[in-house]
């Protein structure tokens, strides 16, 4: 089990590493915008913060829907929640993505 936990987590570095700043074109994870990854069976949690507490919205949405959708994208996980922290709509950014449709479960 250790192993399946450390092998998704790399599957997760790998795609968080794919995952770029819009407004700076960087990835996240060079910017080490990533605070935390918390891994519980097939959910995921990811904590991070943006480049600033004023960082445009949008750019802050995009970043968190992409680690949400694609970190989905894995096999093994089932569920994403991003937490982002210390920006001025964190609470906005979190509802929305974090309520955004999930492809692996059927809407009702």
């Amino acid at each position: 089990m250790a192993q399946d936990v450390k092998q998704l987590r790399v599957k997760i570095f790998d795609e968080l590493s794919k995952i770029v700043d819009p407004e700076i074109n960087t990835t996240i994870t060079d910017l080490e915008l990533v605070d935390e990854v918390d891994i519980n069976n097939s959910h995921v949690k990811v904590d991070l913060h943006l480049t600033s507490p004023f960082c445009p919205a949008v750019f802050g949405f995009k970043i968190c829907q992409d680690v949400h959708d694609n970190l989905l994208k894995i096999d093994g996980i089932d569920d994403v929640k991003v937490n982002v922290s210390n920006h001025f709509m964190a609470e906005q950014i979190n509802n929305q993505v974090n309520n955004s449709p999930n492809p692996k479960k059927p809407s009702s």
